[in-house]
């Protein structure tokens, strides 16, 4: 079954307008670096050359409880997912803080928050249940929540699109989340445990052996199924990272940019771009997180991070402090004179 149509390419015509504009810039070829290729891939994404300035960027963070938290496997207790979501309505967590200075705007789902009834009906609009299951021993999801997850994320890219998005940006909120989205990123990339697991909220050595055992027993799980990103995200996934697959595709299929964040929503990028195939060219890294795993899910969807600050918070803040160089980037392409319009004689 596809859940997805094929994926339409940016537009070409679009990137070599922009790369032929870059090549006019009162500049020498090449002295912007990286903002040239990303002003590029924003044209082609647009579909115009000179590409327009961002009016409506839209963070979402996707919060969700998962089962293996019991496990030890976090530095925090899973009651503070819900305590978060609440944080993120009252404007006081790190990515409504970043968002504002970056100048995009925060809205948070409750998918699979551990509580009776969600903070608000329009937060709870497309929860699935409460607290996805331990992936140690038991399916994460079972199989009509997995497919109800993944159109939950797809809905929402439609929502913020339809209301006039045009840069998309997932973040992520769930103690334990980061056990889940590294077995994911092994079992997508053949990787063994040791190779993915991190410190994620911070936690010590025994920590890390319990998440690491955690990872080698979900693992067991999801053997013979790599090829099936919808088994893995049932299995070893969980609500959330199923919501956000759906969330990532959906924006490629709708021709809208996005920003990924950490690990956790790459790894759900990751099985994006095996539902979706291309989806990925409708994407940027917004950073690099200091969990292993998210370098290996970089490396295989072959996208390069655009800043490296060691951030390891999730919720969507290494994405939206990639977004003034994203702007930046725009802002040179389409504003920048011309060696003729200066009158310079160029290169």
């Amino acid at each position: 079954m596809s859940y997805f149509p094929a994926i339409p390419a940016p537009d070409p015509d679009a990137e070599a307008a922009a790369r032929t504009r870059q090549a006019t810039l009162t500049k020498p070829a090449g002295a912007l670096g990286r903002l040239e290729d990303l002003s590029v891939w924003v044209a082609a994404c647009q579909g115009t050359c000179p590409p327009r300035q961002f009016t409506r960027v839209r963070v979402v963070v996707f919060a969700g409880d998962h089962g293996v938290a019991a496990a030890g496997v976090s530095a925090y207790p899973p009651e503070v997912t819900a305590a978060m979501v609440a944080n993120f309505e009252a404007g006081g967590a790190a990515v409504n803080v970043l968002a504002e200075v970056a100048g995009a705007s925060v809205r948070v789902a409750d998918i699979a928050v551990d509580s009776a009834e969600p903070l608000t009906p329009a937060i709870g609009a497309h929860k699935i249940r409460r607290s996805s299951g331990d992936i140690t021993v038991e399916d994460a999801l079972t199989p009509a929540e997995v497919v109800e997850a993944i159109e939950a994320g797809r809905r929402i890219a439609d929502e913020e699109v339809d209301a006039g998005a045009d840069l998309l940006i997932a973040g992520d909120m769930g103690i334990g989340n980061t056990t889940p989205a590294a077995t994911l990123v092994a079992a997508l990339t053949d990787a063994e445990p040791v190779e993915v697991v991190g410190r994620g909220t911070g936690i010590d050595d025994a920590g890390w052996a319990r998440k690491t055992a955690a990872i080698r027993d979900a693992l067991y799980r999801t053997r013979r199924l790599s090829a099936d990103p919808i088994a893995l995200l049932r299995i070893c996934g969980g609500a959330d990272l199923a919501a956000m697959t759906g969330f990532c595709a959906q924006a490629a299929v709708r021709r809208t940019p996005v920003l990924l964040d950490g690990l956790v929503v790459t790894a759900a990028a990751l099985a994006a771009e095996r539902l979706a195939p291309g989806a990925r060219l409708w994407w940027q890294a917004g950073h690099r997180s200091t969990e292993p795993a998210h370098t290996r899910a970089l490396r295989y969807l072959e996208l390069e991070p655009i800043v490296e600050l060691r951030m390891r918070l999730g919720e969507g803040s290494g994405a939206v402090v990639a977004l003034p160089v994203l702007r930046a980037a725009v802002a040179t392409l389409a504003s920048m004179a011309t060696f003729s319009e200066a009158g310079i004689a160029g290169d």
